[in-house]
């Protein structure tokens, strides 16, 4: 039997992953988690085989938290699961240890698919996504300008851009205010910009974010 967690801040999506899941009779969903920390403190007291787990989420986000997890506990396997199939999120959660990818719009098929294959030690990346990897790799050069950035800097520009403040992205990725402060100078000076406007309109236009535009009086 696997025993599986779902992570995601939306409960409609976290109630229609369970009720797919566990129709399998090799799937177990023990748990759900609404946050990257509720999932750190889940998959500590139930020690899950799979965690199904959600980039964009309030707080220390799934990067983080799969980051943290994987620390703690190398054989967990977590497969990301985002509505973001373009660069360089896939590369980031691969790299960051994540055994597997799919897509939010990923059929019920590959979902099953993808844990059964996952839980048995293998990788398993969308194909829609794979093609994307693939073809990024045959360019051979970068396209966007986050991919300068290292994994903690990445993780500090996203929660800016999500509007989160310096403490609370210290208290989320257990780091110094003053640490904070230096990881988003070094973003901001990487990626060129000089606010948080103008980074959260990079994000937007290099595909990270959902359109915000309205927001930002564009």
């Amino acid at each position: 039997m696997i025993k599986l967690i779902l992570v995601d801040d939306h409960d409609l999506v976290r109630n229609g992953m369970r009720r797919l899941l566990q129709e399998e009779p090799d799937i177990d969903v023990i748990a759900e988690a609404g946050t990257g920390e509720e999932a750190m403190k889940v998959c500590r007291e139930l020690k899950p085989d799979v965690v199904l787990m959600d980039i964009n989420m309030p707080g220390m986000g799934g990067l983080e938290a799969t980051r943290r997890l994987l620390a703690s506990n190398p054989k967990l396997r977590i497969i990301a699961v985002s509505m973001y199939a373009e660069e360089p999120y896939p590369s980031r959660l691969l790299e960051a240890g994540a055994a597997g990818y799919l897509s939010k719009d990923s059929a019920a098929e590959e979902v099953v698919a993808a844990v059964r294959q996952v839980a048995a030690g293998k990788s398993y990346v969308a194909p829609s996504i794979a093609s994307k990897l693939a073809v990024s790799l045959i360019q051979g050069s970068k396209k966007s300008p986050f991919d300068e950035l290292s994994q903690r800097e990445m993780q500090v520009a996203l929660m800016v851009t999500q509007g989160h403040s310096t403490k609370t992205i210290s208290d989320s990725l257990c780091l110094s205010p003053k640490t904070v402060s230096t990881y988003r100078y070094r973003v901001f000076e990487k990626l060129e910009v000089t606010n948080d406007v103008e980074l959260t309109r990079m994000a937007m236009r290099y595909g990270l974010l959902e359109d915000r535009a309205e927001q930002l009086g564009s």
